[in-house]
């Protein structure tokens, strides 16, 4: 059994391999600090039988195992068949850098029991995973969260309080990030409660229309408002394959859809504040360590979304009702 860190940034969202996506590559089941076996009795049906905790294992001084089982239970938490074991938190040769090492099993597998090690900063604040550095404690999401609530300011619907936020980072030329945005308008419906904003992530690199269709559309939002920013939201990316050989036709066609004018709309986003804007979500999603699109924030835990599938998952992919439980979750947190 193989576990993922789903990497999205500073966030850690912790999956088993079967219920993952869009992730960073699986690390190999890893060796205990000390040899063990699993009982030969039998477990009790749906209990997992954890091998002996040995106090010898817990030498380093940081972090506690309540702080590591409540940063999995907040990780982990959305699934009630998921059980885990701290196992050992050691001492490395680095000074305050300490290794923990947690059995984990699921209820209808309770025979299958892997381990899953990382390393936590003498901070305390962040752990490393599988060569990315990622936030952890009792509240891992909340950091995000709280930069999430001062500063996405993009083009938003759904419920105008900002208690359980929902922040999509997505760019226009990006097929994954059309592919999601269905599965965006059916949580919106399932969860009234939520606040949902559309951040511009542009990936110029390898879309180099991306940068200009999020301009023009921060543009029709700042002249017509949010319902028009969304109305041209779906046009462009309804005409996405027609972006690499007429941006300016193309993105000139959504701001009419949208029921604005294209001269004025050209003429702020060749401006230098509505360069400015489209920068501002850039650096927010830099700082937030955003590593592709669509990534989905749920009050600050990052979820990438550009392979949730609207039926019974397969592959490894995650299921619209899978994602369900995930918010569900995370808004019963933050209550």
């Amino acid at each position: 059994m193989r576990f993922r860190f789903i990497l999205s940034g500073t966030l850690p969202a912790l999956v088993l391999a079967g219920a993952s996506l869009c992730a960073a590559q699986a690390a190999q089941q890893q060796k205990a600090p000390q040899p063990f076996t699993v009982p030969s009795a039998p477990a009790a049906p749906g209990e997992p039988r954890f091998p002996p905790v040995d106090k010898a294992n817990f030498t380093a001084d940081s972090p506690t195992a309540e702080t590591v089982n409540a940063f999995l239970k907040a990780s982990w938490g959305y699934d009630n068949s998921r059980v885990w074991e701290v196992y050992a938190i050691e001492k490395t040769p680095v000074e305050g850098l300490s290794k923990v090492l947690v059995l984990v099993a699921q209820r209808e597998h309770p025979q299958q029991i892997a381990n899953l090690s990382f390393f936590v900063a003498p901070d305390g604040k962040h752990l490393i995973a599988n060569e990315s550095v990622l936030d952890f404690g009792a509240q891992p999401y909340a950091p995000a969260n709280q930069v999430l609530q001062q500063r996405a300011d993009g083009p938003s619907r759904g419920a105008s309080a900002k208690q359980f936020e929902l922040v999509e980072f997505a760019d226009f030329e990006c097929p994954h990030c059309k592919a999601a945005q269905p599965i965006v308008d059916k949580l919106l419906k399932d969860f009234p409660q939520a606040h949902f904003v559309f951040q511009n992530f542009p990936l110029v690199r390898i879309h180099p229309a991306a940068y200009q269709a999020a301009n023009y559309g921060l543009c029709v939002a700042k002249q017509g408002g949010n319902d028009a920013f969304f109305k041209y939201a779906d046009a462009v990316f309804n005409s996405q394959e027609q972006l690499p050989a007429g941006v300016e036709k193309t993105l000139a066609a959504a701001v009419t859809t949208a029921g604005q004018d294209p001269a004025k709309v050209s003429a702020c986003a060749a401006s230098a504040e509505g360069k400015a804007a489209v920068d501002a979500s850039l650096k927010l999603a830099q700082d937030l360590h955003v590593d592709q699109t669509p990534m989905l924030y749920i009050d600050g835990r990052p979820i990438p979304i550009g392979g949730v599938v609207d039926g019974p998952a397969t592959g490894g992919a995650l299921s619209y009702d899978q994602l369900k439980e995930i918010i569900t979750y995370q808004f019963s947190l933050d209550k």
